[in-house]
């Protein structure tokens, strides 16, 4: 039988790889007893992981989402992963303080063994040179500004160099994306009836939210389309003759710090859409797996043929 711990850790793996588990599966995939699996279920809780038991034939238990963070069981090969990718976040000017001090603190409880891989893997990440630095955005008001997005909440805010005296903006908020380093409100004006973007560095929202609100369409194919249209005449971006679209398995905020331009656009906390540009579609492909992360070709056919190709170029090259 393997050690509690270790134990603990791999039930709460399958907790979360799936919605209701029958005890008895459990038990039997853990090759333990269904009184342990109870007693190791208890002992979850007690570090406040929110397990529910679920009635049926077999009872069974679920994984439910907490009102707090609790303690974070991670494999070895997790918590290498999570060290490097803070490493690569601590230039962001986004979240670049949280992610030193939370590096900190995971390298602190790190076991010696790990502790070495990860120093072993020390990344100096490089912030591409500016000549327009911009204030960090604070991690509270990036926060509460996609909360208001995904509630579709009328979002109220002061706009930094505008009277005080003046009347909070009132809009929809509708997406989070960064442009050329620097992240963007994509929103609805109520007071001028005009869609608008805001830099998130200089808003200062106000509480509470509004009233919810139903989406308007935005007037282009995609936000990657309009935020373009909206920057490229300010930019001094290539117009790129192949242009494509993917999702990648990586938070937004970690894929902005590689990039001069495109568009990235937050699909949750770990993966976003982005749209970037090259000057061949197979030049594109390969600046895709710079990231080193899972990706979904979104388009268009170009793009996904170069992908193909390049796989089959890469495999022969490895054989």
């Amino acid at each position: 039988m393997p050690k509690t711990s270790a134990r603990l850790l791999s039930l709460l793996s399958l907790l979360q790889a799936r919605r209701d588990w029958p005890g008895r599966l459990l038990a039997e995939r853990l090759e333990i007893s269904p009184r342990t699996v109870r007693r190791d279920v208890d002992r979850l809780r007690e570090l406040g992981y929110p397990i529910r038991a679920v009635k049926g034939p077999d009872g069974g238990y679920r994984l439910d989402a907490g009102t707090q963070l609790p303690p974070l069981l991670f494999d070895d090969d997790q918590a290498v992963a999570i060290t490097v990718a803070l490493q690569l976040a601590a230039v962001s000017g986004t979240v670049g303080e949280a992610a030193a001090r939370a590096l900190t603190t995971i390298r602190q409880v790190l076991p010696r063994r790990l502790r070495r891989r990860v120093d072993a893997l020390r990344v100096t990440a490089v912030a591409a040179p500016t000549t327009r630095p911009d204030p960090p955005v604070d991690v509270a008001v990036l926060t509460a500004v996609g909360d208001a997005a995904h509630a579709r909440e009328v979002l109220r805010f002061d706009y930094a160099a505008t009277d005080d005296q003046r009347p909070p903006r009132r809009v929809e908020p509708h997406h989070l994306v960064t442009w050329n380093a620097r992240w963007y409100l994509v929103a609805w004006d109520l007071d001028r009836h005009d869609w608008r973007t805001y830099r998130v560095d200089r808003i200062r929202p106000r509480t509470p939210t509004g009233p919810r609100f139903a989406p308007r369409e935005l007037p282009a194919p995609d936000v990657a389309t309009f935020v373009a249209a909206r920057f490229r005449g300010n930019d001094t971006s290539p117009d790129w003759p192949c242009v494509g679209e993917v999702v990648l398995d990586l938070p937004a905020q970690v894929v902005a710090t590689y990039l001069r331009d495109g568009t990235v656009e937050a699909l949750g906390p770990d993966r976003c859409r982005l749209v970037q540009g090259s000057w061949s579609w197979t030049a594109l492909a390969a600046s895709l797996g710079r990231f080193g992360a899972d990706l979904q070709v979104v388009g268009p056919a170009e793009l996904k043929d170069a992908c193909a190709e390049l796989g089959r170029r890469y495999t022969r090259a490895a054989a």
